[in-house]
């Protein structure tokens, strides 16, 4: 026998067993592959949806620092412009700092100071200043300046580390007579502890605030608070009055993705940052489960097409083929037309077809738990995105209604989170009941969202967002009563820009039946 011959049965001995290795091979490189880019793929979508979320946090707890501060500068230049005629009665000056001090606690104390520095009148009491000449860099420079200032964290005359907000004092004639300022003791509770104490996440995330020498003002830790922080890019950024988000590595050397915004009253920075392990670790159990389900399909196949391949060659190859290409799209509808004439070959075929169907569906979980609001259920932002997107592709007509909860942050600061979170979710239960099947509800962050309405006009997502504000508004939600809300409405047809500029014109519309007064539906009309 020559050696060709000699050869070609050797190959075609071998090729039974090469036939199991290639299918069998094939079928676990496919799915690993596939499964190694599809944790690839979501694993950055939920580091960028992280840091999306935290820079919309940092920004929203920047607005409302922002907005805090202006009211305590407003509450003080209207104490200093009752405190200019009666600046001789001693008694008028310590009334009005007890009631500036006790009226809002907004400040840990409150002082009404002379042209000359010295104390006339202190909240508490029994603060040891009344009647000392103050000479603390904060008080200088507000003697200096003698106009509203907040002051860079300094040591008291006492020994606290503080920051002063101060408005200057003027009589009829438009002399200087002194200020009066409120102090906020940066290591004892203050403004900053009840804006940004209560954080939502429990799993190593959690807030700070820098000033633009880089000084802590607020910290979880209330030792570091006046630390000077050292190198780090997002502080680096905030110093700078930047917003945005970045992936850093903290004093502690843990992985953590930060969203970072500034206050521009007082050039602060404040930072939102979760740690990178507690991100993906929903992404990981679940990969895991995926790997736990989708792995025993595989094994048990290695036998049965072992056994198969004496009497099989070219059903197999095909399927073996179709296996190695399980990461492109289509394959499994090319599996599904090969011709088997028996059992044993069929089995192998609906193994693989449910092995792939189950790392779809569980991929299909994950990508629709990316795109989802974990409190309410409602799609995120990214959910939102890829609606608009298809229908836009599709040339489709929507309408937007966006909604927002009046007066939501005092619900939060009087009833609590808790009762909060019961009223998002109250809203969301109105928002299903007011909607089709084919609408897009959304939750945008916060007490913010958005009704998606395809194929709407603006005459009906009009009237849909006057039954769901109506619906609000004669609801009682244990623990918060009744509550209303605001929409803007508009119209895709009515609007020649993209998904970015309607969303805008719907913010619009929102913010215009807020100035008529909340609890209303506001329509922007475009020509």
């Amino acid at each position: 026998m020559s050696f060709s011959a000699k050869l070609r049965i050797l190959l075609h001995i071998n090729l039974r067993r090469l036939i199991v290795l290639v299918a069998f091979g094939s079928a676990i490189i496919s799915l690993a592959n596939g499964f190694h880019a599809s944790y690839r793929v979501q694993r950055q979508l939920l580091i960028d949806t992280a840091l999306e979320a935290n820079h919309a946090y940092a920004l929203k707890l920047a607005q409302s620092t922002q907005d805090y501060l202006q009211s305590t500068r407003q509450q003080l230049a209207y104490s200093a412009g009752l405190l200019g005629p009666r600046f001789n009665q001693p008694g008028a000056l310590q009334a009005e700092a007890t009631r500036l001090r006790e009226q809002t606690n907004t400040f840990n104390s409150v002082a009404v100071v002379n042209a000359k520095g010295v104390v006339v009148a202190v909240s508490p009491e029994a603060l040891p200043v009344m009647g000392r000449q103050l000479a603390t860099p904060g008080a200088l420079k507000m003697l200096r300046e003698r106009q509203p200032v907040i002051t860079e964290p300094y040591l008291s005359s006492v020994g606290n580390l503080v920051i002063v907000i101060s408005h200057p004092i003027v009589d009829g004639l438009g002399r200087y007579l002194g200020y009066v300022g409120g102090t906020i003791y940066l290591k004892q509770k203050n403004i900053l502890s009840r804006l940004l104490g209560q954080h939502f996440y429990r799993d190593g995330s959690y807030l700070y605030v820098v000033d633009q020498k880089r000084r802590l003002l607020f910290h979880p830790d209330p030792a570091r608070v006046g630390e000077t922080a050292g190198a780090n890019t997002v502080i680096d950024a905030v110093a700078r009055q930047e917003s945005g988000s970045k992936r850093t590595v903290n004093t502690l050397g843990v992985d953590m993705l930060a969203g970072y915004a500034a206050v521009p009253a007082t050039g602060w920075g404040i930072v939102a940052q979760r740690p990178t392990t507690a991100t993906l670790a929903p992404l990981n159990q679940l990969m895991f489960n995926t790997l736990w389900h989708t792995l025993p399909v595989a094994l048990l196949s290695l036998p049965l097409i072992w056994w198969l391949a004496r009497l099989i060659s070219r059903p197999l190859m095909q399927l073996a083929e179709g296996a190695s290409r399980m990461d492109t799209p289509g394959t499994a509808e090319r599996i599904d037309r090969i011709s088997v004439w028996y059992v044993e070959a069929a089995q192998i075929k609906r193994a693989l077809l449910i092995g792939m169907s189950l790392l779809q569906k569980k991929i299909g979980r994950l990508k629709a738990d990316v795109q989802t609001d974990p409190l309410t259920g409602l799609a995120n932002r990214r959910g939102m995105d890829t609606a608009l997107a298809t229908w836009q592709l599709q040339s489709r007509a929507f309408s937007v209604v966006a909604i927002d909860i009046d007066h939501f942050k005092q619900v939060n600061d009087l009833r609590g989170h808790a009762v909060g979170d019961a009223v998002i979710l109250r809203l969301a239960q109105l928002m299903r009941a007011c909607s089709r099947d084919a609408d897009v509800l959304c939750r945008n962050g916060g007490d913010e969202f958005l009704m998606l309405l395809p194929d709407a006009s603006l005459e009906v997502a009009q009237r849909v967002a006057e039954r769901l504000r109506a619906k609000v508004a004669e609801t009682v939600i244990a623990g918060a009563g009744k509550v209303t809300v605001s929409l803007g409405v508009v119209a895709s047809s009515q609007h020649a820009g993209g998904a970015d500029a309607i969303l805008r014109a719907a913010d619009a519309a929102l913010y215009h039946a807020k100035q008529q007064g909340r609890n209303r539906v506001g329509v922007l009309e475009i020509a």
